[in-house]
């Protein structure tokens, strides 16, 4: 994989850091016809000396975010629904609309509104297996939602009677598949057993102008050879119970790079679905094919800037925290890639270590839970009112963050620079 550092992702040895002065800045200066905290800069560190940020600082990529969306959709066999539920912001759906996406996952009625603000020709998937009457009969009436997953006669039941028993409707029976290859597992909450989908499979077929089956093989999936497992299991499902697919959702779980988490290449993730529907063609004629990628799209085009409050010893406390957008960090405890900033080097005793130790950290709350655990490779003398760079949070970085004891920032700004980790490059 590639790494914008000559060091190997998992084991830094030297530390990717940069240290400003005046003379070493050129800033981007924003767009007049931005508001000033949505500002562009040429990189995280002009960011860091011209603002001088108390609060974290949340950056986005737009030209990483365009080229990421642009290769997923090159290489996937079938159409791509963006999960918007990984990162909302509407700046982000902009981005990935002008890549070229046009359908996306929705979770709730307030994404539905997100997704249809971005691209009023989009076409919505409501992928919620458990949906609130009130969210079934907006995103329906009043933003022509046809598509809708389920897991149980229930909420088939409740999706037929809030739309009067509409004969257009899309329905995705959600089946329960192993998440033993995820770095996140999903299973548990949602999906129906195997061996309980006979009944609910035979009723949505004759419920549904078109029927689909979808399943999640875990978030940060890490063997390609999960999909094609799952996808051999459902078409042998299906045919024991006599129905005809019309839809095949493969989910999402496409995975990113962290360190100590090297996934394969995408294109190997795509060889084994193509081969895995390649066996299964005969029964798949007329089928549409449709996955739900989120992590792998956008994770390189954002991340944090959080600041340091103070030293103990190698623990490290931030302004930003798993109550914020390092959710990740404390559970399940991702390391995410790291780049500590340091501005005005000579007035603060000197240039940034390149010798590394191991921190862990604390974020900004008075809850203990608020803990990443690490190790964070960062310099070996960093101090109080540096700065550090976390990157891989386009995706479930900011979504995640809360309000809890007052700790909250909104500062969002645009950055050109390449992020920490990328795949790019890499097939």
């Amino acid at each position: 994989m590639k790494n914008n550092t000559s060091e190997p992702p998992g084991r830094p040895r030297r530390s990717n850091v940069i240290s400003l002065t005046k003379s070493n800045v050129a800033k981007i200066r924003p767009s007049q016809a931005e508001k000033p905290r949505h500002r562009a800069y040429r990189s995280v560190e002009d960011m860091v000396f011209d603002l001088r940020p108390e609060l974290p600082v949340y950056c986005l990529r737009p030209a990483t975010i365009s080229a990421m969306a642009k290769r997923f959709l090159k290489q996937f066999p079938g159409d791509v629904l963006y999960a918007v539920k990984t990162n909302p912001d509407p700046r982000v759906l902009r981005y990935l609309v002008n890549a070229g996406v046009r359908n996306f996952d929705v979770a709730s009625i307030a994404e539905v509104k997100l997704a249809h603000a971005a691209a009023q020709d989009a076409r919505l998937y409501f992928m919620h297996p458990v949906k609130s009457r009130e969210a079934i009969k907006s995103s329906y009436f009043d933003y022509g939602v046809r598509d809708y997953s389920l897991d149980s006669i229930e909420e088939l039941q409740k999706i037929l009677e809030v739309t009067n028993h509409a004969s257009d409707l899309n329905l995705y029976v959600r089946l329960a598949i192993s998440n033993a290859n995820a770095a996140y597992s999903l299973s548990g909450k949602f999906g129906v057993a195997f061996d309980a989908a006979g009944e609910l499979l035979v009723a949505v077929r004759a419920a549904a102008k078109r029927m689909g089956v979808c399943f999640h093989v875990g978030s940060q999936c890490m063997e390609p050879e999960a999909y094609a497992l799952a996808i051999d299991k459902v078409m042998a499902l299906v045919d024991m119970h006599g129905v005809k697919l019309d839809i095949l959702d493969i989910g999402g779980g496409f995975p990113s790079l962290y360190p100590g988490l090297t996934p394969p290449p995408l294109n190997a993730y795509m060889k084994v679905i193509k081969r895995a529907l390649k066996t299964h063609e005969a029964k798949l004629a007329g089928c549409q094919i449709v996955c739900e990628p989120g992590r792998v799209m956008v994770a390189e085009g954002g991340s944090t800037v959080a600041r340091v409050e103070l030293r103990k010893g190698n623990v490290l406390y931030l302004n930003e925290g798993t109550y914020g957008s390092l959710f990740d960090a404390g559970f399940p405890g991702f390391v995410f890639p790291v780049k500590a900033v340091r501005a005005d080097a000579f007035a603060r005793g000197g240039m940034l270590s390149q010798e590394v130790a191991e921190f862990s950290l604390y974020g900004p709350t008075c809850d203990s839970l608020d803990a990443m655990k690490g190790p964070f490779h960062l310099p070996a003398n960093i101090a109080e009112g540096d700065w550090i760079e976390f990157g891989q949070l386009g995706s479930y970085g900011k979504t995640m963050a809360t309000s809890f004891n007052g700790f909250q920032s909104e500062t969002v700004v645009e950055v050109a620079d390449k992020p920490i980790l990328t795949q790019m490059g890499v097939n």
